[in-house]
């Protein structure tokens, strides 16, 4: 088959540009794969930021961009016996045999009631969505019934000494989402500030985060309200030296959506949570936001633990410092509910997809 490929987000460097290449890797073996994209050196940066061998695809310049006539994007598009598309609740008029949408968040302010829209989405074979949060606004916004295919997570445990660390590890900003710490990365920094004034002792924060370019003076900011206290950043790390972090660390915290009206905006919790189940799956307790896509993943008191208020994210992780035996039951259960989103999983169910 011929397969075409687009993410309009691909030199952000983020979960949903991993997603993508990702279906691009495991097509790409019995398949000839295409990716829509004018610059390939971002394709590069990004192969060697994830580890994804993308070697045997092809690159052709982006037809999507407003520069293309509707009518040559149609006729590159009759070329392909299926798309898949990385949609901002934007869906595309194409030509292919079959069209398959990726939505990665909540979207909430798209109107697709018109005749437009409903035909356009009567020419989709299938949407499909990262995780049960995602699809329970997406089915109901565009009136389908998606299929969920979890991230692809590669798991890579390895034999190191546990330190007394509290991992983070994120983006420092999103560009296409509506607010400034998406992450919640000051939020949790001055949280860790506060328990260390209060006498919490012997235990460090790292922050593993990737950072754009246009994005660091504003970083540099962030890094002047940890000065004093245990904590260090860790900037744009390969997953190779991610991975000795993660299975260093004790602890894992993640706090996206805190704060925030979820109700009305959903958008800005965590949509799924690729960093919570590698972290899982070296051993790190997760300690994480009851929200979103987060407590999808984590069973609370069963392979991690769940908040909903700053004080309780304190209390658990105080909790969890003071008993070891805790931390170690939570630890191996955490690894055992990682190996649920590992392995060929990923590729089996796209080629699954595609076959819808």
């Amino acid at each position: 088959m011929k397969i075409g490929i687009y993410d309009p987000y691909l030199d952000d460097l983020g979960g949903g540009e991993k997603y993508m290449m990702s279906i691009a890797h495991c097509l790409s073996t019995n398949h000839q794969v295409t990716v829509f994209w004018d610059e390939k050196s971002d394709l590069e940066v990004l192969q060697q930021r994830f580890s994804i061998d993308l070697s045997k695809i092809t690159v052709s310049p982006n037809i999507f961009t407003k520069q293309i006539a509707l009518i040559d994007r149609l006729i590159k598009s009759k070329e392909f016996d299926a798309m898949l598309i990385l949609s901002d609740g934007s869906i595309p008029i194409l030509w292919t045999k079959k069209l398959f949408i990726h939505i990665q968040q909540p979207l909430q302010n798209v109107k697709t009631t018109s005749l437009l829209t409903k035909f356009k989405i009567s020419r989709i074979n299938n949407f499909f969505c990262n995780s049960k949060f995602t699809k329970s606004f997406i089915d109901k916004k565009y009136y389908t019934k998606s299929k969920i295919v979890y991230p692809p997570i590669t798991l890579h445990p390895k034999n190191i000494k546990k330190e007394n660390i509290i991992l983070h590890v994120g983006r420092f900003r999103v560009k296409n989402v509506g607010i400034e710490d998406y992450k919640k990365q000051g939020v949790m920094i001055k949280t860790f500030n506060e328990m260390v004034k209060e006498g919490f002792k012997n235990w460090k924060f790292i922050l593993a985060v990737s950072v754009l370019d246009e994005n660091i003076d504003q970083f540099e900011e962030l890094k002047k309200t940890a000065e004093g206290f245990p904590v260090t950043f860790f900037v744009n790390k390969k997953n190779d030296e991610l991975w000795d972090l993660y299975n260093k660390a004790k602890i894992y915290w993640h706090a996206s959506g805190f704060g925030e009206d979820l109700d009305n905006h959903p958008e800005f919790a965590e949509h799924f949570g690729i960093s919570t189940v590698e972290a899982m799956g070296a051993g790190a307790v997760p300690i994480v936001i009851n929200a979103g896509g987060q407590k999808e993943i984590v069973e609370d008191r069963k392979n991690g633990l769940l908040w909903n208020t700053l004080e309780e994210l304190q209390k658990r992780t105080r909790e969890l410092s003071e008993n070891n035996k805790l931390l170690l039951e939570l630890s191996a259960s955490a690894k055992v509910r990682a190996q649920e989103f590992s392995g060929d999983r990923f590729c089996t169910e796209i080629l699954q997809l595609l076959r819808t």
